[in-house]
């Protein structure tokens, strides 16, 4: 199939309102039912399930059979880019929060972008840690220093954790509510683990939401020196 004409199929399946609202919902990390994203999209159970078939088809998503009931949930880490620079797209036409404004609460200030960590709080990380050199940005990515593997030692996170993995070890993801970059690929994932091992952020529930703890914003000013 042409280049032109995959765009458009894919596209299509993505931007078709019931779909969209469906792949929002996934874009938090977690594997939902059929029956919670048929409630997500507002649609009947047959409809839901028409929109999943084509979604399954085009593999922009996958099911796992767990008991009676079918879980889905994105089939690779790139459609999420894609749902949240859709997001991104989306916000530049509406009024947002400025760059120097620091949003006070919610899923702007500090929520997961599917199994990262994004946000306000997910920017100044990743901008933070550009400033000590630990990240230098590169094309979409960025590349990780020797201080800044000497850094991320501090989570028991080894540069040899990373070896023939085939997910991109890092990259520059957009996020749509500051318009600047945080960290993604594999790294920004096990980073988050490892934060919310440490109990630096708690989960809401039913939402995308993190909370940042008060042993979290301690150490995140002694080790990256930012102030939330």
């Amino acid at each position: 199939m042409e280049v032109e004409e995959t765009f458009v199929l894919v596209s299509g399946l993505i931007c078709e309102p019931s779909r969209a609202r469906m792949l929002w919902q996934l874009l938090d990390g977690r594997a939902l039912t059929a029956r919670e994203l048929c409630i997500a999209a507002d649609v009947s159970t047959t409809s839901a399930s028409n929109h999943l078939s084509r979604l399954l088809a085009a593999d922009l998503v996958k099911a796992e059979t767990q008991g009676r009931h079918r879980y889905f949930s994105f089939s690779n880490a790139e459609v999420a880019y894609v749902v949240e620079a859709l997001a991104h797209l989306a916000n530049n036409r509406s009024t947002t929060t400025h760059n120097n404004e620091k949003p006070v609460a919610g899923i702007k200030y500090c929520r997961t972008c599917y199994d990262h960590l994004a946000g306000y709080v997910g920017v100044e990380m990743a901008e933070a840690m550009r400033k000590k050199s630990y990240l230098k940005k590169a094309v979409k990515s960025y590349t990780v220093t020797q201080n800044g593997w000497q850094w991320f030692s501090k989570f028991d996170i080894s540069k040899n954790d990373f070896i023939n993995t085939r997910r991109p070890l890092t990259r520059q993801c957009l996020d749509w509510s500051e318009r600047r970059p945080h960290l993604a690929g594999l790294l920004g994932a096990v980073l988050l683990n490892k934060m919310l091992e440490r109990k630096w952020f708690k989960k809401v529930q039913s939402s995308r939401e993190l909370v940042i703890t008060s042993k979290g914003k301690q150490e995140l000013y002694e080790w990256l020196d930012i102030t939330l």
